[in-house]
Formats: structure tokens, C-alpha cells, sequence
């Protein structure tokens, strides 16, 4: 039988021909390496801990729903080393060896190779079972691939130390070191687990480190890797190709700079938990300082669960504090009426009600105000999903075309999440047409981008965003009272990947309230983005119904600079009546370890493409020039008043909108409860094409159980 040849670190060790004369204690250490390894399992395995597939991407059929391995070993004396690869993990997977726990995989979807400990004894003389199978009771199917495991017979420490590599990242433009994220993967794109730990100045999870001074010194397994330096969204990033020796040492410097300009916008994340405070996740009070620093966001807000975290001091004692300018927040978490981010937020609070026990949003309200104040932001998170058997928009009970509520509960919020990349939606578009579908019943909504991340690593803290319109020129000492104001105002930007901009007669944009004084409108747009994102689609929106389109596959008729994805001007015909227009730009989702988009956490479907995606809050175009915004529903209240009856309703409509429209077959349905699907059904019928469509969405989804 032919011997295969010794394994080390997944390479075949060196074998030396000797002399026969050699004595044979030489001839043991030439022909064996110090560290040997054994391969449990060469192969990667597709295991499903349920009976329905997760995602399409994955095969019909997996190969079981755990995974034995027998092999032969011997008593370990000391300490050895497992190494496995993992990826798409969601559920709890746990490793027992001779039906011994070994440990609990982190729910991670990242491909990702792990060195685990093997206790002394744990091994024993003969046959030895490895189990890896799913446990935590009757979760949600979860596909996963695992395998390539190994056996190295040392400890996981040495294993993890065999060489260092020391980083410096410094900004292109400043050349001073910058705080950052380093992602360092294997050759074919696993995340590689290394021998740092996380101090007042990194943050680390397997292959990911994030440094608060832009220098790491870290141990690592002997290999080659690709090394990633990159610092969120606005930044470009740096790569390289590293082979360390073992027992050898290398340093290696990595530059990026600023390539998305975004002066007088205030880059925000409005949805920051912490494992210290929420119990959720694994990131620590430290570890979300040196991450916001290394994602660049300026103006964090603290929203651990139903507690209210000042970060001035964990800031100050990582000496991080001068990237940003922190603000007490508050997720109110309840049982059964959904999720509300509220900042500002007291730290210490004189009125220990306990607002999450609310059983009504109007009591949840109403304790909000008491216990925030009269004007705090409101953010409705994640309407989409549930929580505590409570989908905030779930189909029966929010219509979407409308906004309207079919159930008790007030819109008392005044923002919502349009894009949440901890909790992103199958499909991109939705939460931006239900907040459409608001504004159109004339509530006024601040969108928001945020990352609701609870990890360093998993959910990228800062990847959903939202830009703020306010002074950025010192990160550390921003004019929150103003920036606040702006939010409320709706001076914002979506950011989840890109960024896109609207300006209006070249001087309105977002949250403006633009006056047209001729005939015809200059609407310019943009699309941002650093040069590891890409755009492919942008629509132009008049009252959340698509007004222009562009498909961006074709390159530009001329360079555009650095930062740049796409830009146009258009001339636009004064509105008939007042309007308002927002942008929402769509493109790829990122596969780049650096910063991954995630998949949906509740799915709606097995099949997802992922996506980046910007949208604007609406600059309002004051048609009439009554210095004021008149909302679909306060135009179709007065049109349906002056109407003598459904038949006359269409004529009237006529100049209008779809959005209009909609909303006069909402308000004819509260005033005629017992014939309006009949009537609307008829009237739709001889009705233009506009009115048709938007009376057919609207009857659509209108519930089944309650026609």
C-alpha cells in the first residue's frame, strides 16, 4: 500500500534521504517534522439541520443532517489542534469528540477555517468518533458546508503563533495610520483564524481585525493569504499577497484614502448593539469603539436593548474618541408591539417606567415621550420582520400602497428603516415603498439606514448608514442638537454600498421644500460609491411612482472621478401639483471578505440575490407655490369632497397621480364600508390607465380575510 505523504498545514512536509550510518535518534527528526499532521476528513461536506433547503444556491438533496468521522489516533498527553473549514452557518452546530462536547461553532455564514483545542485525554489509543451535528431545538433549516478537517499534534497556540505579521495602514493622502478593518483569508478565500486577541487597540475575530491605530502585530499559522485593508464605505481598499515562512516574520504597509466625498454629511449609524449590554452577539463595549473608528461612521448612536449606554467613557479609555461624536440611545425591545430605536436618551432615567412592557403603541408612545421627552427621534426598525409573533407591517393589518393601518395601532414613529444590513429584505425594494406608501398618506418620515449589528464581525457595524446633513469638518465635537434637527427634517441620505444624491434647480436637496418659478425643473443625480461597489440600476421617483429610469451597464461617455458610479441632469416639466421626488439606486451585493452583504435573516424566499443599495428622502417640489406640501391623501380628500359620486371621481383625478389615486380609493372605502370593492372594481374599469392600476394595487392588497 502506497503511503501518502506527511500533511503540514495542508502541504506535504519535507522528507530527507539519509545516510544508513545516521544514528537513529537523527533519523526520527529527519524523516518526521517537529509538528505532523493528520487528515480526519479531506473533503467539504453539505449537511441541512432541517427538511426544507435554506437557499436555491445549495444542492436538493444534502448529504445528512450530521456528519461521523472515525480515526485512528492515540491518547494525547497534551494539548492538540483541530482545524476544519465551515461556511453558511446560522444555527448552533456543535463538535463532540468520543462523545465528549468539544465546543459550539459560532452561527457565522463566512467561509471561515477554525483551529480548535483538543483537551488532553480527549484523544485515546484506537478508533476515536468526531461528531458535528445541530442542535438548539426546532430552529429554521439551516444548510451548511463542513469538512477538511484536521488533527495537528501541538497546541492551538503554537499552532496560531507559528509566524507574525506585523500591518501598518496608513491614509494615501495624510500618510498617518488610520484606523481600519484587516481581513486576511487563505488563497482560496477563507477567513483565517490567527493568534491575536482583542486589546484596548484591536478588535479580532477570525480573519478580522480591527485596529484603532492602523498597526496590528498578529500571529499566524505559516501559509499564503491574501491581506485586506479597507475602512468602510467611504474608502478604497488595499490588497496583498503574503507567503510567511515558519518561524519567520513579516511587516507589510497598505495604503487607502478618502474616494467617496461626502463633505457636509455626517455619516451615521443609528442601530449599535453590544454584547456587554444587549447579551446578543459577541461584540464588547472595547471592541464597538475600535469598530466604529474602523468603519468610519462619526455619529454612532447607542441602542443596546431597553438600556441606555453613554459611550463618552469606553470611547475615551480606547482613545477613539476623536473619530466620532457619540449618542445616547435606546432600543426598546417589547414583547409583542415590535422594535423602536429612541436617542436622545437619558442615561440615568428619572422615570423607571418600563417602557417595553407597553402592551398598546399608544401606551409605548406615550411612555416614550414621557421618559425622552417631547421630541425625540422614533425610528420603527425592521417593520418587515417579526418579532414576539409581531410583524409591524405584516400584509393584514398595513397596506402598502397606502399606508395605511387596518389595525388600532397609531404612526406615532417619526423615521423608519429603509435598509437594516443586519436584517435586509428578499426583496430591496420593499421597506422603501412602504415608507413611500406612508409619506403618500401624508406622514412625515425620516428614512433611515442603519446596521443593527451586534458583532465585530458577522454583521458589519456601520454598513447600513445614514448621512445627515450637517458639519462633518471634525468628527469629534459634531453639533448633534443640529444634526438631530436635520434628521427630523428629513436632510438625509440611504446608504447601504452606495450612495446617491438629488439636487433640485442646483440648490434643493433632501428635506427642502423646492419653489419652481418656471415651467420646467434641473434635476440633477449621482451615484457614489468606492471602487469595490458598482451600480446598476437608478430610478427617479414622483411620489413613490417611477418616474425615469437608467440601467447603468454601458460605461460612461467620459471618465468620471474617482468616487463617481454615475451622474446625469435632467429637465424636468413643472408638476401639475405638487409632488415630490426621491432616488434609489441599486447594484451588486459585495462578495469581497473585507465587507460582505448578508443574507436575509428572515427570508421570504430561497432564492436571493444580494444587492447594495441608496436611496434619498424626498426633496418636496411646492407646485402651486403656496409655500407648503400638499400630500396625495390631502388631495384626494378634497377631490373626493368635491366628487358627487364614484362615477365623477376618475375625471377629477385625471391630472393626478397614481398616488393620489390610491389614496381616493382608501378614503371612498371609509366612506362607503359595505359596497367600496364593488364599486372601486367598476369604476376601475372605464377609468385611464393610471387610475386603474393604482385602484387594481390597491384592491389587490387589500386583505383576503376581510373582503
Amino acid at each position: 500500500m502506497q503511503t501518502p505523504p506527511l500533511l503540514w498545514h495542508g502541504r506535504p512536509a519535507r522528507v530527507f534521504h539519509v545516510a544508513r550510518a545516521a544514528s537513529p535518534c537523527l533519523l526520527l527528526v529527519l524523516l518526521f517534522p517537529a509538528f505532523a499532521d493528520q487528515s480526519i476528513d479531506p473533503a467539504f461536506h453539505h449537511l441541512r439541520s432541517g427538511p426544507t433547503r435554506e437557499w436555491s444556491s445549495f444542492p436538493a438533496s444534502a448529504e445528512g443532517k450530521s456528519l461521523t468521522n472515525t480515526f485512528d489516533s492515540h491518547t494525547n498527553q497534551t494539548e492538540e489542534t483541530l482545524r476544519l473549514r465551515h461556511r453558511d452557518l446560522k444555527n448552533t452546530w456543535k463538535l463532540t469528540l468520543n462523545n465528549r462536547p468539544l465546543i459550539t461553532l459560532p452561527p457565522d455564514e463566512a467561509d471561515t477555517i477554525t483551529y480548535l483545542p483538543v483537551p488532553p485525554h480527549a484523544l485515546r489509543d484506537g478508533p476515536n468518533t468526531l461528531l458535528i451535528s445541530c442542535t438548539g431545538g426546532p430552529a429554521p433549516s439551516d444548510d451548511i458546508d463542513i469538512g477538511e478537517i484536521n488533527l495537528l499534534q501541538r497546541p492551538r497556540k503554537d499552532t496560531l503563533s507559528e509566524s507574525t505579521l506585523n500591518v501598518t495602514v496608513l491614509d494615501g493622502d495624510s500618510h498617518a495610520p488610520l484606523p481600519c478593518r484587516i481581513t486576511i483569508t487563505t488563497t482560496t478565500g477563507s477567513l483565517i483564524t490567527t493568534g491575536a486577541e482583542s486589546t484596548n487597540d484591536l478588535a479580532v475575530r477570525p480573519g478580522v481585525l480591527y485596529t484603532a491605530t492602523g498597526k496590528a502585530h498578529i500571529p499566524l499559522p505559516a501559509g499564503r493569504y491574501t491581506l485586506y485593508a479597507s475602512r468602510g464605505f467611504e474608502y478604497s481598499l488595499a490588497t496583498a499577497e503574503i507567503d510567511l515562512n515558519p518561524g519567520g516574520s513579516l511587516t507589510k504597509q497598505l495604503e487607502i484614502r478618502r474616494e467617496v466625498s461626502t463633505p457636509g454629511y455626517v455619516a451615521c449609524d443609528t442601530h449599535i448593539h453590544t454584547f456587554t449590554y444587549s447579551r446578543h452577539g459577541d461584540c464588547t463595549i472595547a471592541e464597538r469603539m475600535i469598530t466604529l473608528a474602523g468603519e468610519g461612521i462619526e455619529l454612532p448612536i447607542a441602542t443596546d436593548h431597553n438600556i441606555a449606554i453613554d459611550y463618552e467613557k469606553p470611547a475615551t479609555e480606547t482613545h477613539t474618541r476623536q473619530f466620532f461624536t457619540p449618542v445616547t440611545g435606546n432600543e426598546i425591545t417589547t414583547p409583542s408591539q415590535g422594535h423602536l430605536n429612541v436617542f436622545p436618551f437619558p442615561a440615568v432615567v428619572s422615570n423607571p417606567k418600563p417602557i417595553w412592557q407597553a402592551p398598546t403603541w399608544e401606551t409605548l408612545f406615550r411612555s416614550i415621550h414621557e421618559t425622552a421627552g417631547p421630541d425625540p427621534v422614533i425610528i420603527l426598525n425592521h417593520a418587515r420582520d417579526t418579532h414576539g409573533n409581531f410583524r409591524p407591517f405584516d400584509p393584514s393589518i398595513h397596506l402598502s400602497v397606502t399606508g395605511t393601518r387596518l389595525d388600532d395601532r397609531p404612526i406615532a414613529f417619526n423615521a423608519m428603516e429603509i435598509i437594516n444590513s443586519g436584517a435586509v429584505q428578499t426583496n430591496p425594494t420593499q421597506l422603501f415603498r412602504d415608507h413611500t406608501g406612508l409619506l403618500n398618506h401624508g406622514y412625515k418620515l425620516t428614512p433611515v439606514g442603519s446596521s443593527d449589528s451586534h458583532d465585530v464581525s458577522r454583521y458589519i457595524v456601520g454598513q447600513g448608514r445614514t448621512y445627515i446633513r450637517c458639519d462633518d469638518a471634525d468628527p469629534a465635537h459634531i453639533d448633534v442638537a443640529g444634526a438631530l434637527a436635520n434628521f427630523h427634517a428629513g436632510k438625509v441620505l440611504v446608504s447601504y454600498g452606495l450612495l446617491c444624491t438629488i439636487t433640485v434647480n442646483d440648490r434643493f436637496t433632501p428635506g427642502d421644500l423646492a419653489t419652481i418659478s418656471g415651467d420646467s425643473m434641473k434635476v440633477e443625480l449621482r451615484i457614489l460609491g468606492p471602487g469595490w461597489t458598482a451600480a446598476t440600476h437608478l430610478t427617479l421617483y414622483a411620489d413613490g411612482i417611477p418616474l425615469r429610469e437608467f440601467e447603468l451597464t454601458a460605461l460612461p461617455d467620459h471618465p468620471l472621478p474617482a468616487g463617481m458610479k454615475f451622474e446625469t441632469t435632467l429637465t424636468l416639466p413643472r408638476p401639475a401639483h405638487d409632488t415630490y421626488l426621491t432616488a434609489l439606486a441599486v447594484g451588486p451585493g459585495i462578495s469581497s471578505p473585507h465587507w460582505p452583504t448578508a443574507k436575509p435573516y428572515q427570508p421570504t424566499s430561497e432564492s436571493f440575490t444580494p444587492y447594495t443599495l441608496a436611496a434619498t428622502a424626498p426633496v418636496y417640489i411646492d407646485a402651486d407655490n403656496d409655500r407648503q406640501f400638499t400630500s396625495p391623501r390631502k388631495y384626494a380628500d378634497q377631490l373626493l369632497k368635491d366628487a358627487p359620486d364614484l362615477a365623477a371621481l376618475p375625471k377629477a383625478l385625471w391630472t393626478y397621480d397614481q398616488a393620489v389615486a390610491a389614496q381616493a380609493a382608501d378614503l371612498y372605502r371609509l366612506a362607503h364600508p359595505g359596497e367600496w370593492q364593488a364599486q372601486l372594481r367598476i369604476g376601475a374599469q372605464s377609468a385611464s390607465p393610471h387610475i386603474r392600476q393604482a385602484w387594481t394595487a390597491y384592491l389587490t392588497q387589500w386583505p383576503p380575510d376581510r373582503r
